[in-house]
């Protein structure tokens, strides 16, 4: 029996990257999955490829920094497919605008903040009610090794992970037992955005270096959502999961 068998599963920014690629493997496993991204076509475009490879999927369009964009995702979603189950909060990322806190751009520490830790706290907010509804289910949270570990440079996204990372673990304790909240930490991701930022210079190079097993794909984050998504998670709540590369570690 597929993994996620009857359960409806919501994923933001799902319209390219980690999110894609988990929206597409919960579709596989037999989610009937909502594609919420900012991005109309690229979101429109996700959906389209579950819905050819025999899955289910609508794209709607979603802000996750707006509450009501939000509320409404969710109110679709229940209305769609009749119930929540799933909840991954995906969407965000950092830029290159990132530094230290003497020389980071304070518009960047907001948008940040905002996108990445108002996001999935909005996310939580309308989405965990109804969870709850549904009778019970799976928050996964997108924190990052960046709120594990010492890493320069980074500290405005260093603060909004770190952030996701601390209210995993007390919504876990509010919410349990009808709701399992948890997080993943991945390192830096292949995908097409990250590619770009390290095509063509020494930073790929020094990445690889560090990651024991190899370069993380989309797909190697997927895995662990899908996992904590799952029943085998049933006795799993309120951890970060690493999927690194053993980064953290070296």
């Amino acid at each position: 029996m597929p993994r996620l068998d009857g359960k409806v599963a919501l994923v933001t920014g799902a319209g390219t990257g980690i999110g894609r690629a988990t929206a597409r493997l919960f579709a596989r496993e037999g989610a009937r999955v909502v594609v919420a991204e900012l991005n109309a076509a690229a979101g429109e475009q996700t959906a389209q490829l579950i819905t050819r490879s025999g899955g289910k999927a609508i794209a709607v369009t979603t802000d996750v920094t707006e509450p009501d964009s939000i509320q409404a995702t969710i109110d679709t979603t229940l209305r769609h497919w009749g119930a929540l189950h799933v909840l991954h909060n995906n969407a965000g990322g950092s830029t290159a605008r990132d530094s230290d806190v003497t020389a980071a751009p304070l518009d960047e520490f907001w948008r940040v903040i905002k996108l990445d830790l108002f996001g999935s706290f909005l996310g939580c907010r309308f989405g965990i009610p109804a969870i709850i509804k549904s009778g019970g289910g799976s928050v996964i949270n997108m924190s990052s090794n960046v709120a594990l570990m010492g890493i320069p440079g980074r500290d405005c996204y260093t603060a909004a992970k770190g952030g996701v990372a601390a209210i995993t673990r007390s919504m876990a304790v509010e919410f349990a037992p009808k709701v399992r909240v948890n997080a993943i930490a991945p390192s830096a991701t292949m995908t097409d955005r990250v590619k770009t930022l390290v095509a063509g210079n020494a930073a790929l190079d020094k990445l690889a270096k560090s990651h024991l097993v190899g370069l993380i794909e989309p797909e190697d984050v997927a895995s662990m959502a899908l996992f904590l998504a799952s029943d085998e998670a049933a006795k799993v709540t309120g951890h970060v999961y690493p999927v690194d590369s053993g980064v953290i570690i070296s």
